[in-house]
């Protein structure tokens, strides 16, 4: 962590095109994560729904 608050405060050379390049790669690993994960929140909430329709039956 004290690596990452270094980076950031460290001005000798980084440019917004840098920055830009991290923000996209974070955002695309985000965004496969949240594909990724999509099925298996989508089958826990069907079950969670399931669940309590059959307790309610």
């Amino acid at each position: 962590m004290t690596k990452l608050i270094a980076f950031l405060r460290d001005e000798s050379g980084a440019s917004a095109a840098e920055y830009a390049l991290i923000l996209a790669i974070v955002g695309i690993g985000i965004v496969i994560a949240a594909q990724t994960l999509a099925g298996a929140i989508s089958g826990a909430m069907n079950n969670a729904s399931n669940t309590i329709s059959t307790a309610n039956s």
